[in-house]
């Protein structure tokens, strides 16, 4: 029980509102350190309930202790728009008895809009690295007295390129700061660099790899033609999948837009969420999808993570996601908080190779499943290493080739035993006269 873990009370009385009973894995290994102010590294599975497990330390230590005459007391950073607005509603929710306000500082709003926030003083920012970089270099914020920093998916801010930004960052905060992580592999290359000089004496928690499956996530593949007839695969599962809201990834925005107006075109409630839309519209699309207006979401890898949309309960994957820490986030989008959940990836062709790959690396046994009524040329590869042998591929041809050969050449030396040799006969070739030219035969 959360009772357990001596969290304030009006903290308390917001997780019973929310309806939570028991805390998660992640809860339970990240709560009680970091209410120690122990600096941490966490490795932890989308939808795993890590939100609340810096969230509640960090407002309980906040709760503690008042400190009108500092500047912001907590730093969130985040890597995109829209882990940052699902976090400010996380934050509103736990912190609904309290007296802490909060700043969100992203894009999507205009900056003298935003310097406003920050004069009047919030306890506790949450932000995206670009676009507060760009407050701290006209002098806005002021984090000489922060007293704790969170970093959540800072494997996905190295992939974004967004690591100088985030050192930039932290410099300008207290030192004497107590330091979160949070990151879906404790393994990724840059870290160590971005760790260095941030974290002392940091306890690590992994709970999870980015290889560990969702169990409770059913994940299926069905071969395809090509980008018309996933299409067709698409609307074809939307009409006949039970699904309460469901979520369709595609890796490019042209592709998203294009699948958006086929599916509508279906009589299919969809809408369509890249990070070329303006802000207001992405708002306005995800207002639709959590009210039920639309239940179908055509995104690009922006929505991978960030969003927890309750009942989504179906992930389709137009297109193979690039790789398999992507994969996982792209399907962690269901099967949350231990719910059923179903994910389909569409393979065509050129894509078998990777999502072979992407399997082998994430462990993954893909169901394959065929539509009857949707059936293409395609049927997949003609031959496929089974059970990691490799029946069928060049290098067994080529051993293959070898052993009879070798087989040939011992039957012919015991068909020689006792047979004398032919001398051979060395001819020696004349140099031919320089200015001699041969002499043509006439038709």
């Amino acid at each position: 029980m959360f009772s357990e873990f001596s969290l304030d009370r009006r903290l308390l009385k917001a997780v019973d509102k929310l309806g939570f009973q028991q805390p998660t894995p992640v809860q339970m290994a990240t709560i009680p350190p970091a209410m120690a102010h122990k600096d941490l590294l966490v490795s932890s599975e989308t939808g795993s309930g890590k939100t609340a497990a810096f969230l509640l330390p960090a407002l309980h230590q906040l709760l503690l202790t008042s400190a009108p005459d500092s500047g912001s007391r907590m730093l969130i950073l985040l890597p995109t728009r829209e882990l940052a607005r699902q976090v400010m509603k996380h934050f509103k929710q736990l912190a609904e008895f309290t007296h802490l306000r909060f700043a969100l500082i992203c894009g999507g709003e205009t900056f003298k809009f935003q310097r406003a926030l920050f004069r009047k003083n919030p306890e506790v920012i949450i932000a995206t690295p670009g676009r507060l970089l760009e407050h701290i270099e006209h002098g806005t914020p002021d984090f000489s007295s922060l007293e704790i920093l969170v970093l959540d998916e800072a494997d996905r801010m190295l992939d974004m390129g967004l690591g100088e930004d985030v050192l930039k960052i932290v410099s300008c905060c207290n030192a004497d700061r107590q330091t979160l992580l949070f990151s879906a592999t404790l393994n990724h290359r840059g870290l160590s660099k971005m760790m260095a000089g941030m974290l002392r004496e940091p306890e690590a928690i992994r709970l999870n790899s980015v290889r560990d499956q969702h169990q409770n996530i059913r994940q299926q593949i069905i071969v395809a033609d090509d980008s018309l007839h996933k299409g067709r695969l698409t609307a074809w599962l939307l009409a006949h999948e039970r699904f309460d809201k469901a979520l369709i990834f595609t890796n490019t925005r042209i592709q998203a837009d294009k699948l958006g107006s086929y599916l509508r075109s279906k009589e299919l409630r969809a809408g369509v969420l890249h990070g070329e839309m303006e802000q207001d519209e992405r708002n306005r699309i995800m207002r639709l999808l959590r009210q039920g207006i639309i239940n179908v979401l055509v995104a690009t890898d922006v929505a991978a993570r960030g969003l927890d949309i309750k009942g989504t309960d179906l992930v389709i994957n137009f297109d193979m996601a690039r790789s398999g820490k992507e994969h996982v986030h792209r399907i962690g989008r269901t099967g949350r908080a231990g719910e059923e959940g179903l994910a389909i990836c569409l393979i065509s062709p050129q894509e078998w190779n990777l999502m072979s790959s992407i399997g082998r690396y994430l462990r993954i046994d893909f169901e394959q499943r065929t539509i009857e009524s949707q059936l293409g040329k395609y049927k997949g590869p003609h031959k496929t290493k089974a059970s990691g042998k490799a029946a069928g591929s060049k290098k067994a041809k080529r051993k293959k080739r070898e052993k009879v050969v070798k087989a040939k050449q011992r039957h012919r030396e015991r068909k020689n035993i006792g047979k004398r040799r032919k001398p051979t006969v060395k001819v020696e070739e004349r140099p031919t006269p320089s200015g001699f030219k041969p002499l043509m035969k006439k038709k």
